[in-house]
């Protein structure tokens, strides 16, 4: 695939399972830095993650705050994998040290990576979510946000 009419870049995430995944919130999924997990967090996927939204390069969240903005999320366990395709905004904030949230509706807060989600976390496929409760199961988050280089401002 050539992408020379596109800005592109890549992070990768890595984090781990938690025995509370439940993975069962219909409009958001989120991955932590944090490394607990209640009966309450529905959204989160995985725990003790190795970076944040603010962690990202400026060139990758410059790419995710151009209106045309696309972010391809794989998720990734062992040989199972899913993957969502959402979209960038140009009011994200990117600044949360603590967490990455995808999210289906276009609500944005400092945490948010991407919105318009083709899939939430109950939408993830079940039998990555039952691994991911294992507590030593590593979680790998490989984000590709791409926009056209023609696509005028939104920060490239």
């Amino acid at each position: 695939m050539v992408l020379n009419n596109y800005w592109y870049a890549i992070e990768v995430v890595h984090a781990y399972g938690h025995p509370n995944v439940k993975a069962t919130h219909r409009s958001t999924f989120e991955i932590t830095r944090e490394s607990f997990l209640t009966e309450r967090g529905d959204c989160i996927i995985a725990v003790n993650a190795d970076k944040a939204v603010n962690d990202f390069s400026e060139k990758f969240k410059n790419i995710c705050r151009n209106e045309n903005s696309i972010i391809i999320i794989l998720l990734l366990v062992d040989s199972n994998f899913d993957v969502i395709i959402a979209r960038g905004h140009r009011f994200l904030k990117l600044s949360s040290n603590i967490s990455i949230v995808v999210r289906k509706s276009e609500f944005i807060d400092e945490r948010t990576l991407a919105v318009c989600a083709s899939k939430a976390a109950r939408d993830l496929k079940r039998d990555l979510v039952i691994m991911l409760r294992n507590p030593n199961i590593l979680l790998k988050a490989i984000l590709i946000a791409f926009a056209p280089k023609k696509s005028g401002p939104g920060g490239i």
